[in-house]
């Protein structure tokens, strides 16, 4: 139990999902996305997101990439900073 003590099961990508860190607010619900695949994308924070969850620079993300446009996506989900520090501790985030 030691091992595991202050650790919570967290909300992992899905198979269309990956892994981000927000690099810069562009303004009208849109932000820039570095994503652990390597692709730099323009995200979009929708309507249910807004106003409810704050999303600022450095938050960790999930990202769904749009299928028609693979350099453009939607923020799906947002890790308060202790589960990021979890996700980075545990490999799935590189710094």
């Amino acid at each position: 139990m030691s091992d595991n003590e202050g650790r919570q099961d967290l909300r992992m990508p899905d198979d269309d999902e990956v892994f981000a860190v927000v690099t810069e607010m562009l303004g009208a619900n849109r932000v820039k996305v570095r994503c652990m695949d390597g692709t730099e994308r323009t995200a979009r924070i929708p309507g249910r997101m807004q106003k409810r969850v704050w999303i600022r620079e450095d938050d960790v993300v999930l990202i769904e990439p749009w299928d028609w446009q693979d350099e453009k996506g939607d923020v799906t989900w947002r890790y308060e900073k202790s589960e990021a520090d979890q996700l980075r501790e545990e490999g799935h985030i590189q710094a």
